[in-house]
Formats: C-alpha cells, structure tokens, sequence
C-alpha cells in the first residue's frame, strides 16, 4: 500500500494546450500530526526524492529517481469533466448531496474520491469543524491542497485511513464505482470511524447514465456499479446502518445511511 498526507505547501500546474492535466506536486518539509514528512518532487519525467531535516537546508543531490511510468496513476480527470460554474444541473445535484448529510460547525467530514468540484462546493458553502479528503490520485490532492490550506489530504485507499483524524459524523463516498473493495469491507471500516448518528452519503450527481459512460470510457478507473436498495440495505445492516433516504434516478443517484450503533 503506497499512501502519503499532504500537509504543506503544493505547486499545480496548469492544464496544457491538449487539455492533458500535468501532475506537478512539491511538498515541503513540515510539520504534521507530529511527524516530519520529507520534500517530494513530482514532474511528468521522474520523480525526486531529497530527505531533509529540521533545521537543516535539503541537500542538491538527488538521492533516487524512478521513471515516471513506475509511479503513473489513474486518470480522474473525468469527474470534472463538466464546466461546474456553468452547469446548474451539476450544481443542485451537488447541493442536494450536501444537503442531504446535515452539515454543522462541529462535523468532522470525511470525503472520499471527491471530484475537485464537489471539495469547492463543501468548502465554499458549509461549516465544519474538520475536512479530510481521502483520494487515489496525488495530483487531485494537491491541486486541492493548493487552495484549501486548512483541508486535510491523504493519498491512499478508503480502507486503509489512519484513525488519528476519527471519529467523522459525516462521510462522503462521492463515487463509490471508483473503489477497488466490496460494499462490506467499506461499511466494516467505516463502522470503526464514524460516531454514534454519523451519516454516510453515497452519491453520483449525474446518476446511472452518466456512469455507463464513464465505465465505457475508463474501464481502469471505473471497476464498479452504485449499489442498488436491496444490496445495500443487506451491507448497511450488517454493520449497524439503515437507509435513511434513497433516489436512484437515471440522472441522479442518493443513498443516505445512518450509523445507529
């Protein structure tokens, strides 16, 4: 399992002339969650790993470097395939999602395979006491970093989340067909995190047939379908949850679930 926190400064390049997205990630050696993370260089050739230490200015040599192929990652460019700001339909559905999980000051949120759009619209329009975004790709990671000083971001699989920022009383799976781990093994993790009351949102804002497109067009990326009622009331209650709203509509998909433990 290869996972990485995010927690200091990024750089994000912008998107080419081709539209082809460029990975550019730079983390600088900081503080967080009491551990020291080294400085990491990421660019489209290869990939330089250069240790420092507190106090102490980084070397110029590099210590090693991998081909880039070694390190390439999944093409999610897809979920922000739409122009957000101009698409109203994708802008109520992200609304109805977020509305639908009951945000407050004190939630603690977990979001998980999270378009870029979709972390804007949490942060621009909710309160929160704590935002982590848990995502397989290191570039989305750091364009969201980039903006969002305060979120917290940590590359790696939804399984395999550290528990030192539990627990959440909110939980967004924003695209559920993107993870590689059957409804049971999420909902078995998740039952550990989440308080007492804690509601998990599984959502897709452009619903099933949006989905078959994406799933025709990135096979590598989407290995899943979004559950329907009866598999997911059987998971949910294995684990102590119930459906608390459910809308599967070709252009939109909810699934809301309450932790009653």
């Amino acid at each position: 399992m290869n996972s990485i926190s995010i927690p200091s400064s990024l750089s994000c390049l912008p998107s080419s002339p081709n539209n082809t997205r460029t990975p550019y990630i730079r983390l600088s050696h900081s503080p967080f969650a009491n551990n020291w993370f080294p400085s990491l260089s990421i660019q489209p050739t290869s990939i330089s790993y250069k240790p420092t230490t507190c106090g102490v200015a980084p070397t110029e040599g590099t210590v090693s470097v991998l081909n880039f192929e070694d390190f390439a990652e999944k093409d999610w460019s897809f979920l922000d395939a739409d122009d957000i700001n101009s698409d109203e339909v994708y802008k109520q559905n992200s609304d109805r999602i977020i509305s639908a999980a009951k945000l407050g000051e004190d939630s603690s949120i977990l979001i998980s395979t999270g378009s870029e759009g979709f972390v804007d619209r949490v942060v621009e329009t909710c309160s929160y006491k704590q935002l982590l975004v848990v995502h397989d790709s290191l570039f989305v990671l750091a364009c969201i970093k980039e903006k969002y000083d305060k979120v917290k971001c940590w590359q790696g699989e939804l399984i395999y989340v550290p528990e030192k920022w539990a627990p959440f009383d909110v939980v967004f799976l924003y695209f559920v067909p993107g993870l590689p781990f059957d409804l049971g093994q999420v909902f078995g993790v998740l039952s550990k995190v989440c308080l007492p009351g804690a509601r998990i949102v599984i959502s897709h804002p452009k619903g099933r047939e949006m989905l078959k497109q994406q799933k025709a067009e990135y096979p590598d990326v989407v290995v899943a379908d979004l559950p329907d009622k009866t598999t997911l009331e059987s998971v949910a209650s294995d684990h102590s949850f119930t459906i608390a709203e459910f809308i599967d509509e070709p252009g939109f998909y909810l699934a809301v679930l309450a932790n009653h433990v």
